[in-house]
């Protein structure tokens, strides 16, 4: 048995442990070689001696392949006649028929003369053993005993080299050897002394035993048909998850020592796509079609990757490109895979558009091992979706799986889960009507002590949340406490309505139109009191998908503001269809409306493009009084800013409004 792990070329990493360890091992066969020819050779030889010498040579011309784990193993079929001859003649012709095998079939699979030699001497060792317990006794007994020490010792060298080679669980590598290698092997060498007593019959049976290896052969080459098939997509014939997980193991192995070498093009890149419109593909053309196009899809990408290509499932496939400089270089190769994609699929003459999204993580800036990779390569896909892009790099402050993030967003489950906990508040921002100077709105804005980190940036809190359940959560615990502090307000704090910040989650389902219609009617407080924000990057991005979850907060009289407006490239379209009554000019246009030209053309803009289709216009981020006359003077309605009142606890906010009213009443006199 001899295992292709243990390949030509000589290992970068170890060489000089490793090749000790070859030449430790051709030295005790060369020696043990040396040592038995002269008295252990009989002087003349029998005629089952030459059938069973040319039995051994013909049978290794096609040696066993086996499939176990990572390794592809070859088993050669001569050791069944070699260790005949070794019970019949002794260990001189035995190792001697081995040579001439373990060379010929060296000579066909152009093995370099280190492995030749090396596969020779274990052999040698291995009949060596063997013979040790033969001496003993011929008894049946003796002889498994025997072939097991063989087997052993065979397997402990051969695992012992690649161990040396790889530098990596020598215990698991040879249990996964003994397991992938006792059938046929045990099998060739049992069968050793049948061989033996059919000689003594007749020689002539002896070549029949050729025939069972051919069957034997063409099941371990079926079985191992069978493991790659394991390994493989059956539609697209594409490697599976196993098989580009073994894959990307094995570059990864190559692509550490070529690092530790300090050699050239030592980065390896994963690239994870996803297909867009696929499903919509399958609903209107059939699995069919969807399958047809599956495999046009995988034939560009094999024609265009210089290494691996898998298919993961679905519309998903990953791509494994090696001998990178850069991960400036691993996305240049990433945009050539998406080219892939440019032209058309024609299926039946129709013509399908085929886009997709593509994640890059590229070893060892992004992770060491395949899931870590994998796990990357997909927080960069789903970030190029969010950002409307076609291929992102893994980049950290995406990743909303961090250990950090997760166990901050562990925090935040358990604060929202706690009765009464006040870690968890609310702060309020005035909304100055410009043409009154009255506050006729609030924007609840969130605060969290955390119990450990401090304040938590509020930024950094919904980037945690918002690809969560905890959203949804967190968006109810703060409508609840908007509600409710209106009700505790009472008279004293006037009509004044409250915007609550929501993200483009919690609109995918009706259940937050039902939670603010039973919360209403449980405090009675009026409905335009309620005003809900959404970003215009996210309502933009899938309008459709929200939009009966707006009409129905629309009937339920809830006033739905577009935030950020300006930052997401709203189409026309889409602001008429959209039951909106409010948008909010971006504080990165407002706060430079004073000084600079452009800033102040564009929010002149926005402010006359809002007030042609009917919406009440907030201006975000407004800290000075030039900028506070600019907006009078361009017809803006409401402000809110650091110029008339950073962000308040509820407690502070009614002194204010009060000093704030009798000020504005008294300014106007």
């Amino acid at each position: 048995m001899e295992q292709s792990a243990l390949r030509n070329v000589a290992p970068p990493r170890h060489a000089l442990r490793f090749f000790a360890y070859v030449a430790v091992v051709v030295a005790a066969g060369a020696v043990l070689l040396v040592t038995n020819l002269p008295d252990g050779f009989p002087a003349s030889l029998s005629a089952a001696f030459w059938v069973l010498a040319a039995c051994a040579v013909v049978a290794d011309t096609k040696p066993f392949v086996q499939v176990g784990g990572d390794d592809v193993t070859l088993t050669l079929p001569s050791v069944c006649f070699t260790f005949a001859i070794l019970l019949a003649f002794g260990f001189a012709p035995a190792v001697l028929v081995q040579l001439a095998a373990v060379a010929i079939t060296a000579g066909r699979l152009r093995h370099t003369l280190w492995r030749a030699a090396f596969n020779a001497a274990q052999y040698f060792v291995s009949f060596a053993v063997a013979d040790l317990i033969v001496r003993r006794s011929q008894h049946v007994g003796w002889v498994v005993v025997a072939a097991v020490a063989w087997f052993v010792v065979n397997n402990l060298l051969v695992s012992t080299a690649v161990w040396l080679r790889f530098a990596r669980g020598w215990w698991s590598r040879f249990v996964r050897a003994v397991r992938t290698d006792a059938l046929a092997t045990g099998a060739l060498l049992l069968s050793a002394p049948g061989l033996v007593a059919a000689a003594r019959v007749d020689v002539l049976i002896i070549p029949l035993a050729l025939v069972t290896l051919y069957a034997v052969r063409r099941m371990t080459s079926l079985s191992a048909q069978r493991a790659m098939a394991a390994r493989r997509d059956p539609l697209t014939g594409l490697a599976n998850r196993e098989g580009l997980e073994r894959a990307v193991e094995g570059r990864l192995q190559e692509h550490a020592e070529r690092a530790e070498n300090q050699q050239a093009a030592r980065r390896l890149a994963l690239l994870l796509l996803d297909l867009d419109g696929f499903k919509q593909v399958n609903d209107s053309l059939g699995h069919r079609v969807g399958d047809r196009l599956l495999v046009e899809v995988a034939a560009r990408l094999k024609d265009r990757a210089d290494a691996e290509v898998g298919r993961l499932g679905g519309d998903e496939f990953a791509i494994v490109v090696p001998h990178l400089a850069d991960i400036a270089e691993a996305r240049a190769h990433a945009e050539q895979m998406m080219e892939a994609l440019r032209e058309p699929v024609l299926l039946d003459g129709l013509p399908i558009d085929v886009g997709g999204s593509m994640g890059v993580a590229v070893y060892p800036e992004h992770g060491t091992g395949f899931e870590e990779l994998m796990q990357h390569a997909d927080v960069a896909m789903y970030d190029a979706k969010g950002r409307g892009d076609n291929l992102a790099v893994y980049a950290p402050e995406a990743d909303h799986n961090s250990p950090e993030r997760l166990s901050l967003l562990a925090d935040l489950r358990k604060a929202l889960g706690t009765e009464r906990d006040e870690s968890i508040a609310l702060y309020y921002q005035p909304q100055v009507e410009l043409a009154t100077g009255e506050v006729v709105g609030l924007e609840a804005l969130l605060r969290w002590q955390h119990p450990q980190r401090g304040l938590i940036d509020p930024e950094e809190l919904i980037k945690v949340a918002e690809h969560s359940a905890v959203m949804r959560l967190l968006t109810f615990r703060v409508i609840d406490d908007v509600l409710d502090q209106l009700v505790a307000w009472g008279e004293a704090g006037g009509r004044v309505r409250v915007a609550v910040n929501v993200s483009v989650r919690d609109l995918h389902t009706g259940e937050i139109a039902d939670r603010i219609e039973a919360k209403l009617r449980r405090t009675g407080i009026e409905p335009d009191r309620l005003e809900l924000e959404i970003t215009e990057s996210a309502l933009m991005a899938d309008p459709r998908r929200v939009l009966a979850t707006l009409a129905r907060l629309e009937r339920l009289g809830i006033a739905i503001a577009l935030d950020d407006f300006g930052t997401g490239y709203s189409s026309m379209l889409h602001l008429r269809r959209l039951p909106l009554k409010e948008v909010k000019i971006d504080r990165s246009f407002v706060l430079g409306a004073a000084t600079d030209a452009d800033d102040a053309a564009i929010v002149r803009s926005m402010i006359d493009l809002a007030r042609a289709l009917g919406l009440r216009v907030v201006a975000e981020g407004v800290e000075d009084e030039r900028t506070w006359r600019m907006l009078v003077e361009a017809g803006c309605d409401l402000a809110q800013g650091w110029y008339f009142a950073r962000p308040m606890p509820p407690e502070r906010l009614l002194d204010w409004l009060s000093r704030h009213h009798r000020a504005t009443v008294a300014h106007s006199k």
